[in-house]
């Protein structure tokens, strides 16, 4: 029986002097890894190297070594310190020429927009080394390029992350199923989220729940702000319905564990369902996260069919103005209180007309805190038809985590009332 040929091996290079210096987080190595494990091109190597020519054909070259195909990103544009075209071609032994096909649509890009001169720094752009192939970027002015050298290619992508993943869901994508025909074996993921379970608790009750023997099935675990998720994974080579089978049979043994099937977008993806399919409507009033709240669920296309609103209200005078929490309660209790949560997440209801409102309000620091009411407190509510839920809860880390925290558990709290309702 002939042996099936061995997936294609990747690597990724992520150029410029902001990433190196941490001064951008370098998330299109995150967008490239995703894109080529979901085509079955698994990435075996990353590397980071400064506007350095010497640098980009160092690590070119070490990753050509490496892997068949190299994706690299960044320094493709217009200005001085745009050197990755010219490093490479230089390395691979390939003259770069102008070319017209590219210049002009270049040209006509800027014409497009509304600019009456074109800047000739721009034609260096349409520089494309002898023998490459031209990919489109409709969202941008750098093209993208693949050249091949004895086999292995080499695809150099702009480093703006939303015209990269452009190009990663169209002409990278096609270009790679054309390279490696017959070739490409997907893994098999599942995703299993969950939140407000620490993650080392997660994992003592997960290996308690899964049996000894899971086969093919790999398990990591995802651990953010919002919660952990569990990826479940069986290699590619694996014929699809036996993979279904252990993955269903993995899933199956996490039992009553809660958790929700949505990746990317989150919980809020989980909520919207469950919105949608029992026509409901829901707002928010935040004190402490600032609209962090209102920003994700807004955040999911669609959204408009169920959320219907929100209110900042920070100062205490704003939360009676704008969703009528009374002076007295807020006197009474003080401002982070459940009490005052519950007003909030009914005033918001009330005042957008929802079904479902939901409250928060805390101290994320970092000042503010006192003895009995700490820095990371926050007490959070939801208000569902005539029952209204509340908890109160210390979250740990910086101000950007305790509001993250908070939105998400704000979150979870909507969540179980709608699964309850």
């Amino acid at each position: 029986m002939a042996t099936a040929p061995p997936a294609p091996k990747s690597a990724v290079v992520t150029i410029g002097d902001e990433v190196l210096l941490g001064d951008t987080i370098d998330t299109n190595a995150a967008l490239i890894g995703r894109a080529l494990d979901e085509l079955g091109a698994p990435v075996l190597r990353r590397e980071v190297v400064g506007d350095d020519a010497g640098a980009i054909q160092g690590a070119v070259a070490r990753a050509l070594a490496d892997g068949e195909l190299v994706l690299v990103s960044g320094g493709l544009g217009p200005t001085p310190d745009d050197l990755t075209r010219a490093a490479v071609a230089e390395l691979l032994g390939a003259a770069l020429r102008l070319d017209p096909g590219t210049a002009e649509a270049l040209r006509a890009r800027f014409h497009a927009l509304g600019f009456r001169d074109f800047p000739e720094r721009n034609l260096a752009q349409a520089m494309v080394p002898v023998g490459a192939r031209v990919l489109p970027n409709q969202l941008g002015t750098a093209p993208g390029l693949a050249l091949e050298r004895e086999g292995r290619w080499v695809v150099l992508l702009p480093g703006v992350p939303r015209e990269l993943e452009g190009m990663l869901a169209g002409p990278v994508v096609e270009l790679v199923r054309e390279l490696f025909a017959g070739r490409l074996r997907p893994p098999h993921h599942r995703f299993v989220c969950t939140t407000g379970i620490a993650e080392s608790r997660l994992a003592e009750r997960i290996e308690a729940l899964l049996p000894a023997d899971r086969g093919p099935v790999r398990l990591a675990y995802l651990p953010s702000l919002r919660g952990v998720d569990l990826r479940f994974t069986v290699p590619g080579d694996v014929d699809p319905a036996d993979a279904r089978v252990w993955l269903d049979r993995m899933e199956d043994a996490l039992g009553e564990l809660e958790r929700y099937r949505f990746r990317g977008d989150d919980l809020v993806a989980a909520v919207a369902e469950l919105l949608v399919d029992g026509r409901r409507t829901v707002a928010v009033g935040e004190s402490c996260t600032g609209g962090l709240l209102a920003k994700r669920m807004t955040d999911l296309p669609g959204s408009s069919r169920w959320f219907l609103g929100g209110v900042i209200a920070y100062a205490n005078a704003a939360k009676t103005a704008l969703v009528a929490v009374p002076p007295a309660l807020i006197e009474r209790v003080g401002a982070v209180s459940e009490e005052v949560a519950r007003a909030l997440a009914v005033g918001a209801a009330r005042s957008f007309g929802a079904d479902a409102g939901v409250g928060i309000t805390g101290i994320a620091g970092p000042d503010g805190g006192t003895p009995e009411k700490p820095v990371g407190t926050v007490c959070y509510a939801v208000a569902l038809g005539k029952a209204v839920t509340s908890e109160r809860r210390l979250f740990p880390g910086d101000r950007v985590a305790v509001r993250e925290r908070a939105a998400q558990a704000a979150l979870h709290l909507l969540y179980r009332a709608l699964l309850g309702a």
